[in-house]
């Protein structure tokens, strides 16, 4: 439901793409579909975890259209600025501050594409044995054609190690992202057209927040 902001928690370790492999595919997936120069520059700098003196992470829990949890990860240098603009948006989009950690897991979302050929299914095979080696807890796959993309949900503790293990030993084409994700702790019924519209311009208004880092919502 959410868009993605590419920089912000790819992978953890430094902000510094030489030095990060999985924030430099990040970079570059961000660059192929548009990103512009200024958005990616302004992520880096909160993808450093707030250098600036004064800056700090928050987090906000909402509830919207009376059953939709929403979490919004904010960095801010004026916390009081912060809450007033996103209490503003969520009230002015018929949502409120509510809690709704309970109805979400902090989880490692790692996610590979592959392309088809004549050893996909011996790749794919070792890939996803790989991947719960490294304490892999679930996997899912996307097919979009000649290339299928794989996501791999691991603990958060665990992230870094399942990273590596895909992309170490050429078994993916690709690392789309690896991130810290909020998950819905139950899979949400297909949204009707209203209310998908709905969160939709909610997320979209909290997302064009200068403040704000991701928004993550149990529609997800």
């Amino acid at each position: 439901m959410s868009k993605t902001h590419y920089i912000v928690n790819a992978g953890g370790g430094s902000a510094d793409p030489i030095q990060n492999q999985t924030l430099a595919a990040v970079i570059k997936r961000a660059r192929a579909q548009g990103v512009p120069k200024d958005n990616i520059e302004n992520a880096l700098k909160k993808a450093a975890g707030g250098k600036d003196k004064g800056d700090q992470q928050v987090t906000y829990e909402a509830m919207a259209a009376g059953s939709v949890g929403i979490v919004i990860e904010c960095l801010t240098n004026n916390v009081n600025r912060t809450l007033h603009s996103i209490r503003d948006i969520l009230t002015s989009h018929g949502a409120r501050f509510a809690p709704v950690g309970f109805l979400f897991e902090r989880k490692g979302s790692v996610r590979v594409s592959l392309q088809r050929g004549e050893d996909y299914s011996e790749r794919l095979e070792r890939l996803i044995e790989t991947a719960l080696e490294a304490d892999a807890e679930d996997f899912e796959e996307s097919d979009s054609g000649d290339v299928v993309e794989v996501e791999f949900i691991c603990p958060p503790s665990t992230l870094s190690k399942v990273t590596e293990a895909v992309t170490s030993r050429g078994l993916a084409d690709e690392l789309i992202g690896s991130e810290l994700v909020y998950q819905p702790v139950d899979a949400a019924e297909p949204p009707d057209e209203q209310l998908e519209s709905k969160i939709s311009n909610i997320v979209d208004a909290l997302e064009e927040n200068e403040d704000t880092l991701r928004v993550w919502t149990t529609l997800d």
